[in-house]
């Protein structure tokens, strides 16, 4: 990988990890998950193996389903609660969803 590729991606992590820590809204948290997946796909493919582009299809194929569970979970509180706050937090039901779409983002032990 050339240098001006490693400078773009690990700009693009730095962005995405303080997109997602600074964000009190919902969808913004989201844009810097995805920031995170795909600033770290090129560096999964890097050599360019069969079993490397399977790795990297089945982490886009995982973290995206854990997106749209985010998405959804986020979207019963909002549906609830009528707040699309993280910290307004307050359904079961999405409290439940959003820590199983972390657990799953994180690769936790039931979802590794």
């Amino acid at each position: 990988m050339n240098p001006p590729a490693k400078l773009i991606s690990a700009t693009s992590l730095l962005l995405g990890t303080s997109i997602t820590i600074s964000s009190n809204h919902w969808m913004m948290a989201w844009v810097g998950l995805e920031i995170n997946t795909l600033a770290i796909l090129p560096l999964i493919s890097k050599s360019h193996h069969p079993r490397a582009i399977e790795a990297s299809t089945k982490y886009f194929l995982t973290q995206a389903a854990a997106s749209t569970l985010l998405l959804f979970s986020s979207m019963t509180n909002a549906w609830f609660s009528g707040q699309w706050d993280i910290t307004q937090l307050t359904h079961p039901m999405s409290c439940m969803l959003l820590t199983t779409a972390i657990s799953i983002k994180l690769g936790l032990v039931p979802f590794h």
